[in-house]
């Protein structure tokens, strides 16, 4: 692998990781109601389950996904239905930080969080099977590459979340009145709902 082609690479991939989806929107959401640190648990089931996703795709199935229609459409739309129901749970926490009936009230919880998150949207998969590929040289061994691009964009995407966590404490602190972390909780709400209605809309 070139050197241009790995900067290439990682200069798309960090604009990419750096754009608000699914994943993002957690890490700022549990950043401001449990701290950073706390969300590192949240970030690490959201790799893990791209790791797995990205392994998915390695055994075809990005291939199953990009020519069943139906079942695209049985995964999109049950990612679609969490992330709404997440942007409700957003919604119903009112004007406290912590969420109704909150399931994220431990490491383990908030690390199952991100790795559900991570999982809901099958358009990761076909992602890994149409991006990743294009800076694979088929010429040359493969191995290698591969490696170099997943450590890349792993570190790249922790990155982004870690900002992101960090970015919901500093908002956390800033967070004093009632009213502020009401108008918090509807524009996480707002921002679910926009983000699963956008994955309900996709097309392949």
């Amino acid at each position: 692998m070139s050197m241009t082609i790995w900067l290439t690479f990682i200069a798309t991939t960090f604009f990419i990781s750096a754009t608000p989806g699914p994943n993002m929107l957690l890490m700022l959401s549990h950043g401001t109601r449990y701290g950073w640190q706390a969300t590192l648990a949240t970030m690490s089931g959201a790799l893990a389950g791209l790791g797995l996703l990205f392994a998915l795709s390695a055994f075809g199935m990005a291939t199953i996904l990009a020519t069943s229609a139906t079942l695209f459409l049985i995964f999109k739309l049950a990612g679609a239905v969490y992330l709404i129901y997440l942007g409700w749970q957003c919604f119903k926490a009112g004007s406290n930080l912590e969420m109704p009936n909150s399931s994220a009230d431990s490491a383990a919880r908030r690390f199952r969080l991100g790795l559900t998150v991570a999982l809901s949207n099958p358009k990761a998969i076909l992602f890994a099977a149409a991006f990743l590929p294009q800076f694979i040289n088929t010429s040359q061994p493969q191995a290698g590459q591969w490696a170099i691009l997943l450590s890349s964009f792993f570190i790249i995407e922790a990155g982004w979340q870690i900002a992101y966590a960090a970015g919901g404490a500093r908002l956390g602190n800033w967070l004093q009145g009632p009213n502020r972390i009401k108008r918090f909780n509807q524009g996480c709400g707002a921002a679910f709902f926009t983000v699963g209605g956008l994955l309900a809309a996709a097309q392949r």
